[in-house]
């Protein structure tokens, strides 16, 4: 094989399509660089992925630290192994504000999945981006969904302010809770709990029953608050074990169901519709900030204008238009 080959499109996508691990953990690597003569070939692999057949279901695993969805993610992707499905697990990780590097290791906690030939996990650092979004999940889910994978589960950190970027990249989202949380409901942001397609209390073991029923109940209430959503979907709410595996047949058949009402319906390819447009703008932004941070003079001026703005020599309305309006007449 020449090298020329190997620095192409083709070699990636043929390579995604024969469900090469490597040439898939490459490609990734190389979507995720921020190497200038890297974007290029990237982007030919993203753009060729758009012929692939898409069959693959999207699903958003979030809540507050401890809630324990790495384990959660082992069990129900052990459950989903053994029923001969195929997975990838993105889990993105807190980054060391020091070396950026993924500190969490979660695979640690999915010991049932490391090492399965029908399973892929990458962590990936969050590198402080939008609250633990990283930079390119998006395009890393394009390359899953084009290897083949039945279901890409994206673990998110659970911080809060990346959940409404994760909701535009899947097709389910599910909540996890704790059987404590019944109280902790009150402070739970409204726009997290509207995005739930359903709610978990996990950890609901024997001796947390109690606790857990009462949650499920003050979750349960919580989501009748809202109005019912374009898909026409009532939020569920399930007490399930991950430890013990109770409740995770039960699960999978709820998500089976959920798939099947939005695919029948139309709501699925609809949705997808709709995240290309919103990754679309999305993007621009993204580019335009960049090409933005690249002008030295551009940058220069900004931190002029910040000085002004602490010293009260001019409002940050007036500093920013002022900024654009020099950056446009470049």
């Amino acid at each position: 094989m020449n090298s020329s080959f190997k620095n192409s499109s083709e070699y990636y996508i043929q390579g995604i399509k024969n469900k090469d691990r490597i040439i898939l953990s490459k490609a990734i690597t190389l979507i995720e660089s921020t190497k200038k003569e890297d974007e290029q070939l990237a982007d030919e692999i993203l753009q060729a992925c758009l012929s692939v057949s898409k069959k693959s279901k999207r699903m958003a695993v979030s809540g507050s630290p401890g809630a324990g969805k790495s384990t959660f993610i082992n069990t129900i992707g052990k459950t989903l192994l053994n029923e001969n499905k195929s997975l990838a697990v993105l889990a993105i990780d807190p980054s060391s504000t020091i070396s950026k590097g993924s500190i969490l290791g979660d695979k640690t906690r999915m010991d049932d999945l490391v090492g399965n030939e029908k399973c892929y996990i990458r962590p990936t650092a969050s590198n402080r981006n939008l609250g633990g979004v990283a930079r390119n999940t998006r395009e890393t889910i394009l390359l899953c969904e084009a290897f083949g994978f039945d279901y890409i589960f994206v673990e998110t950190v659970g911080v809060g302010q990346s959940e409404t970027m994760v909701k535009n990249m899947v097709d389910l989202f599910i909540l996890l809770l704790l059987p404590n949380s019944g109280d902790e409901l009150q402070g739970i942001k409204r726009g997290i709990m509207e995005m739930a397609d359903i709610v978990l209390i996990n950890k609901s073991e024997k001796e947390n029953e109690q606790e857990a029923k009462i949650a499920a109940v003050y979750a349960k209430r919580a989501l009748h608050l809202f109005t019912n959503n374009e898909k026409n979907w009532q939020p569920q709410v399930l007490n399930i074990s991950s430890i013990h595996k109770n409740g995770i047949h039960e699960l999978i058949q709820l998500m089976e169901a959920y798939f099947l009402k939005i695919e029948t319906s139309g709501f699925l390819n609809h949705n997808r519709k709709q995240q290309d447009l919103f990754w679309f703008e999305e993007t621009i932004l993204q580019e335009l900030q960049s090409a933005f941070s690249k002008q030295q003079d551009i940058t220069f001026l900004k931190k002029v204008l910040e000085e002004k703005i602490t010293n009260n020599e001019i409002n940050a309305v007036q500093a920013a238009k002022f900024l654009v309006e020099k950056f446009l007449s470049k």
